[in-house]
């Protein structure tokens, strides 16, 4: 199945698909470990900054020559993408999906912006899933103090219908009480974040697309349950990977502090990696 057809299909069940960010091939290493050891599809996502460091036509081929060795479904999203240029290259590139960020603007704007890049996109690959967002949940995946300004700005069902109509988006991400990044109180053990999953029920009746919840680290497990029950498709961890392939790099070293090869360094990253997206994907389709 392509990632249309997957996500479909995990709409129809009320499971969701993880989405996990990577920065470089060990944290892509723990994620795919993790997918092939449940045998589930898994969306494999690269921000503009990621993007920018492993580069979009590079990350695009590895995620080829990936696929085409292993039975798992693996999909490449171009997440969090805010200028058109952008969405235009990671369609050149054949992502398999493409998330086009306008949620800073209002919400004319967004959607304006929003229908030109899925307009575009489509006029290069029609078979791209294409992802909108509205609402605020801040940006970046990022240990915070506090949390970002302006987070009570959650979606509401008659926007969330009017945005998908009028730009035609596959994939819907709406603000649900959900934030990128952790809290210092979250890292802890202290806090969790805590969904409005009444609310998704009711963007859902009106935005009958599949739907994605970013900002999933740190998410209280039954809020995660109920949210996918509700209709999210999609779950996007990035902050708990990150968090982890640290502590996994601090560990090594301090048990072996003379070492310098990268790849034994990496070794406990790949595995706390592994051991995160494990636990995540069990959950999701649970």
């Amino acid at each position: 199945m392509n990632l249309r057809e997957t996500l479909a299909d995990a709409d129809r069940r009320r499971i969701a698909i993880g989405h996990f960010n990577v920065s470089e091939l060990a944290t892509l290493r723990g994620v795919l470990s993790a997918a092939d050891e449940l045998r589930a599809p898994v969306l494999v996502g690269v921000s503009e900054g990621e993007r920018g460091f492993i580069g979009v036509r590079e990350i695009a081929a590895v995620i080829r020559a990936l696929r085409a060795e292993r039975p798992t479904p693996i999909f490449l999203n171009a997440d969090h993408t805010h200028s058109l240029a952008g969405a235009e290259a990671a369609a050149r590139a054949a992502f398999d999906q493409i998330i086009f960020d306008g949620s800073a603007l209002s919400f004319e704007e967004n959607v304006q912006q929003t229908r030109r890049a899925v307009e575009a996109i489509r006029s290069i690959d029609p078979t791209i899933v294409v992802e909108g967002e509205i609402g605020y949940i801040g940006s970046g995946s990022e240990i915070l103090a506090e949390a970002p300004k302006g987070m009570g700005a959650l979606s509401t069902p008659s926007e969330a219908r009017e945005f998908v109509e009028a730009t035609g988006v596959d994939v819907l991400a709406p603000a649900v009480g959900n934030m990128h990044g952790l809290l210092t109180s979250m890292v802890r053990g202290e806090a969790q974040k805590r969904l409005d999953v009444q609310r998704i029920k009711a963007i859902k009746e009106e935005a009958w697309v599949p739907m994605t919840l970013h900002g999933g680290s740190g998410t209280n497990d039954g809020d995660l349950r109920q949210a996918i029950k509700a209709g999210i498709t999609i779950v996007h961890i990035n902050t708990e990977l990150r968090l982890a392939w640290r502590r996994g790099v601090e560990a090594y070293l301090v048990a072996h502090p003379d070492e310098v090869t990268p790849y034994k360094i990496l070794s406990d990253a790949v595995e706390a990696v592994r051991q995160v997206v494990t636990g995540r994907m069990r959950l999701f389709s649970s």
